[in-house]
């Protein structure tokens, strides 16, 4: 299958190539602002379905609107009428087609074209009135106030907002590229296009959670990056550091016994840290937790990790090291040792529960 790309260049398009480009036995024809209409006829026999993506937001006059939407989308259909072609079309429209302005109006007899097309031909054709969409390879200053916010602020910049309150509708680019690449292998006529996840969210609670994720690299606390619209925001936000920018130091402890560094907190599971401990046989623990737990990991050396019950004399001893990936959890009420038996640093990776708390530790001090 061969499918024509309009747009391929946009924010749009450069991640419908991406997701196209994993498809197997699919040939990829781009179409951007340097493309002309001539050389769509070029290849125009070849094509079997079309994402017209391109269009025109931001011209420096507003006939601009409509020679890059309205113009262009009738020229690509007057193009499939000389030639005899009856293609499936993806096109991406805005909401901004209910509205009473040149982009609102261009878009809105794009959409008036396709549909005409569409009735006469006997072909499917999609038409999504998207709203605001963010995510990686939006150009900042021009797509979208998320891309450029994500931008200014991972570059200390300021971010201008005139009302916090303000309610967004949002989708996010790879569930409006999942939704586009449905239609592909399913040609059926659908009369309400529409990417089935849309986020509504306030401006203010946009930049708080966009600060926030600046400041992890400081505070070390995450949020739940793992779902739904905080999952999102936080790949964009990433995508806009700058390549000079992707890394950062941990501040960590040091003292005779070696080092101790904590890596990731979450809001409500814990935290993980990591600690290096020299050979010679130096012990760390002799503690006990009442309600905290952790699990401990060795990746470099061997150990010796003791647990006792504090109601109890009896010892616990596993002994672990480097060559088997093995995980001790330490259990409420037991007191914890754990000694490097190796002749080199021993690196423990560890996962507590619950974030340090210097006011209420839960850790008492006493020898297994």
């Amino acid at each position: 299958m061969t499918i024509l790309v309009t747009g391929a260049n946009g924010f749009i398009g450069k991640n419908i190539i991406e997701r196209l480009a994993r498809i197997e036995d699919i040939i990829i024809k781009k179409f951007d602002r340097k493309s002309s209409i001539e050389e769509l006829s070029n290849y125009i026999n070849d094509i079997d379905f079309i994402f017209h993506l391109a269009g025109v937001n931001r011209p420096e006059n507003k006939e601009e609107f409509y020679s890059g939407n309205s113009d262009l989308t009738k020229q690509i259909i007057d193009t499939l009428k000389t030639n005899g072609k009856c293609i499936p079309i993806v096109y991406s429209s805005s909401t901004q087609a209910k509205s009473d302005n040149d982009y609102g109006q261009s878009k809105l007899m794009s959409e008036n074209h396709l549909t005409e097309y569409s009735k006469q031909n006997n072909v499917p054709v999609y038409i999504y009135r998207l709203p605001g969409i963010f995510g990686k390879w939006s150009k900042a200053n021009y797509n979208s106030v998320i891309s450029t916010w994500c931008y200014n602020i991972a570059r200390n910049k300021e971010i201008q907002i005139n009302n916090r309150d303000v309610i967004l509708e949002l989708v996010y680019i790879d569930d409006v590229v999942e939704t586009f690449v449905s239609h592909v292998n399913d040609k059926s006529f659908i009369s309400d296009c529409k990417v089935n996840t849309v986020y509504k969210k306030s401006l203010g609670e946009i930049a708080d959670l966009l600060y926030f994720f600046k400041e992890n690299r400081k505070t070390l606390l995450i949020p739940d990056v793992g779902s739904e619209f905080q999952r999102a925001l936080y790949a964009t936000y990433l995508s806009y550091l700058s390549t000079d920018n992707f890394s950062y130091e941990l501040k960590g402890y040091s003292d005779e016994r070696g080092t101790f560094y904590e890596i990731l907190k979450t809001l409500n599971s814990g935290q993980f840290s990591i600690s290096t401990t020299k050979p010679g046989d130096i012990i760390r623990g002799n503690h006990y937790h009442n309600t905290k737990n952790e699990k401990f990991l060795v990746v470099k050396g061997r150990a010796i990790i003791q647990l006792r019950d504090i109601n109890s004399a009896e010892i616990i001893e596993y002994n672990v090291s480097d060559k088997k990936m093995e995980i001790v959890e330490m259990i409420p009420g037991y007191t914890h040792n754990i000694k490097n038996i190796s002749n080199e640093e021993m690196i423990l990776l560890i996962w507590a529960n619950e974030v340090y708390n210097q006011n209420k530790p839960d850790t008492y001090f006493l020898e297994v």
